[in-house]
Formats: C-alpha cells, sequence, structure tokens
C-alpha cells in the first residue's frame, strides 16, 4: 500500500493546479453569466453594476480568469475566499443557519477551497510557476 501512495504523492502538485484550474473557471461561469448574459440564463447581464450584488460579477469574472491561468494565485485566492465568505454571510446565513437549507454551501466551499489555495499556491501549471522558473 505504501508503494501506491508514493506512486499518487508525485501527482499531488499538478492535482493542485487542476483544483485551482476547475475552482476558477467554475466561478468565471458566475462573472460571465451577470456580466456578459453568458452561459444563458440566471441573471443574464442585466445586473446593475453600481449596486453591492453588481460588484461580485466583475469579482467573479477577473478573479476567475486570474485563478484559471495562475497568475497573482495566492492574492487572488485570499480575495476570493473573503469575498466567497462574505457571500454566505450577507445572502445565505440570513435565511437559515444551515447551509443545506440556505444555498450557501457552494459559497462555503468555495471559501475554503481559495483559503486552501492562498497558503498552497498555485501548482506547476501556472503563470505565476513559470514566472518564477517552476518554483511554487
Amino acid at each position: 500500500m505504501a508503494r501506491r501512495s508514493t506512486s499518487l504523492a508525485g501527482w499531488e502538485p499538478h492535482v493542485l493546479s487542476l483544483l485551482r484550474i476547475v475552482s476558477g473557471l467554475l466561478l468565471l461561469q458566475h462573472g460571465a453569466q451577470k456580466i456578459l448574459g453568458f452561459p444563458p440564463g440566471g441573471q443574464g447581464g442585466g445586473i446593475d453594476l453600481s449596486t453591492l450584488p453588481g460588484w461580485s460579477g466583475p469579482i467573479e469574472l477577473v478573479g476567475g480568469v486570474l485563478m484559471v491561468l495562475g497568475l497573482f494565485s495566492r492574492p487572488t485566492a485570499f480575495i476570493l475566499s473573503g469575498f466567497t465568505a462574505v457571500a454566505y454571510w450577507m445572502v445565505h446565513a440570513p435565511q437559515s443557519p444551515y447551509p443545506i437549507n440556505n444555498g450557501g454551501e457552494l459559497a462555503v466551499l468555495y471559501c475554503f477551497v481559495f483559503l486552501y489555495l492562498v497558503f498552497a499556491g498555485p501548482g506547476p501549471w501556472s503563470l505565476d510557476s513559470a514566472l518564477r522558473g517552476g518554483r511554487r
């Protein structure tokens, strides 16, 4: 069994990159839908950017793109972790104390994934890593 875990450990940095990329893509969709109306459905691009909820679109869109690229990953992840925590407490928590009942599971999960990325870094498949010569 130790042999298997050793071979899996070699994949850890690459799976970290995948976690960052997929999380960024998923968050990016929220911003793209709010700002660009794509993919169709949901809020459909009609959000007022001068409102507090309206600011979430640009944060999700730009933050998602930066996470996908792995550029400024740690500070972006820090901002996104705080952003999703605020989203949970302002939007979801007042409805119910339980995330399963208030629809806030995704916000909580994003918060902790991005918090993890603050400490773990972007992984090897990132512009941050390329700009630092392959170092995390």
